[in-house]
């Protein structure tokens, strides 16, 4: 079991109190579990609260033991009722609290306890902070990818023809989760549920679907309609595989594409062009090009090499990012994004997604998950890039 050391989150609460200050907080209020955790150290039933100045104070309802275990801080109260927190918080003035995710309801209530108190969205700081990564963070993220990787290398030896989608996805997934795979990937979303099995063969990789994506899949049901179907994958035809791992909390985000017998020509050449747009893009990222420019050079770069009108998705389909952050979410800042005016700092991680679509003919693409470093950039995800085709 790895915990998060005291130092790291010593270092986080300080940088957000910089934050917090500059805001004008007097303290703040984190109850989604993804930011209690990146500043606690548990997933416990629990919320947090960070003042300004003094110790944070971790209310914890269930399992206290656990809590304690797992987070580096000194102040876990045992939570009763709502009212206990009022007792441990003094009076502040102007609070944080994560107004993005909390339902509205758990919103009055919390200013029906606190009284003549402003609450203000913290959720902004919070995910700014984490746009950049800690050490230890890229160690956890380097372990995720060495397990995606031994993912990837199983594949050829289980794909077969007459397989269908979903049952490779269950037998990916049971094999990455024999490797540290947690099985479950987090994202902000209320619409969208990140999950591992996106395996899209043939016609599929060209449905659309309810994600922000260029891609969708058909999914199993009207009630998961995303992701790997009941289709049956054949011979000839573009097998595209975005698996996401998740270790100790943090994910990594990747894509390869395979056949049975042969690739299509069509589809090999435009996989090829993804790959060029990919490495030419974080090349001119490095320059401090904006996230915003290098969006468009990537659409200067398809439509120049004759694939515009199925980059990213076809019409009325495309959508207008390239690259998502990802580390305890999947769908982060930073974006290689159309309204994205900054540039890709040391320290981030990001998933950079070049693929192309052809209207019922299917999809191809590369992705690997890119750590932006001192003059330079580091991929993660280092499988093989070649296409893969199994007899």
């Amino acid at each position: 079991m790895i915990y998060t050391p005291k130092e790291e989150i010593i270092n986080r609460t300080d940088k957000l109190r910089t934050l917090m200050g500059r805001a004008s907080l007097d303290g703040a209020f984190f109850h989604y579990k993804i930011d209690y955790f990146y500043l606690s150290g548990t997933m416990q039933d629990a919320f947090l609260y960070v003042p300004l100045n003094g110790e944070p104070k971790l209310f914890v309802r269930r399992e206290m033991r656990r809590a304690r275990r797992e987070s580096p801080l000194s102040d876990l109260i045992p939570l009763r009722s709502l009212e206990t927190v009022k007792a441990h918080i003094g009076n502040p003035r102007r609070v944080g609290f994560q107004l993005d995710v909390m339902p509205y309801n758990f919103v009055m209530r919390f200013q029906k306890l606190l009284g003549d108190v402003e609450l203000v969205d913290v959720s902004p700081l919070i995910i700014d902070l984490r746009k950049i990564k800690s050490p230890f963070e890229v160690g956890l993220m380097d372990k995720a990818a060495a397990i995606a990787g031994k993912v990837y290398e199983k594949i050829p030896e289980v794909l077969r023809e007459g397989m269908t989608e979903i049952e490779l996805g269950g037998i990916l997934e049971a094999y990455a989760k024999t490797l540290g795979h947690e099985g479950l990937l987090r994202t902000r979303s209320l619409i969208f549920e990140a999950y591992t099995w996106h395996i899209l063969s043939g016609k599929t990789g060209s449905i659309v679907s309810q994600m922000n994506s260029p891609l969708g899949g058909l999914g199993m049901s009207p009630a998961f309609p995303v992701g790997a179907s009941r289709k049956k994958i054949r011979r000839g035809e573009p097998i595209m595989i975005d698996f996401g791992i998740c270790y100790h909390g943090y994910q990594v985000d990747e894509t390869r594409m395979f056949a049975i017998g042969h690739m299509p020509e069509r589809f090999a050449d435009a996989y090829e062009a993804c790959r060029e747009i990919h490495y030419r893009v974080l090349d001119k990222a490095l320059e401090g090009v904006s996230c915003s420019e290098l969006f468009q050079y990537s659409v200067e770069l398809a439509d120049r090499m004759g694939y515009g009108d199925y980059y990213l998705g076809y019409t009325p389909h495309k959508v207008n990012f390239l690259a998502h952050g990802i580390g305890i979410e999947i769908s982060e800042p930073p974006f290689i994004a159309a309204k994205m005016d900054y540039p890709l700092l040391e320290g981030m991680t990001l998933a950079i997604e070049p693929k192309m679509v052809f209207p019922r003919q299917g999809a191809c693409g590369i992705e690997n998950t890119v750590l932006i470093e001192k003059d330079r950039y580091r991929v993660l995800t280092r499988m093989d890039e070649k296409i893969i085709v199994v007899d």
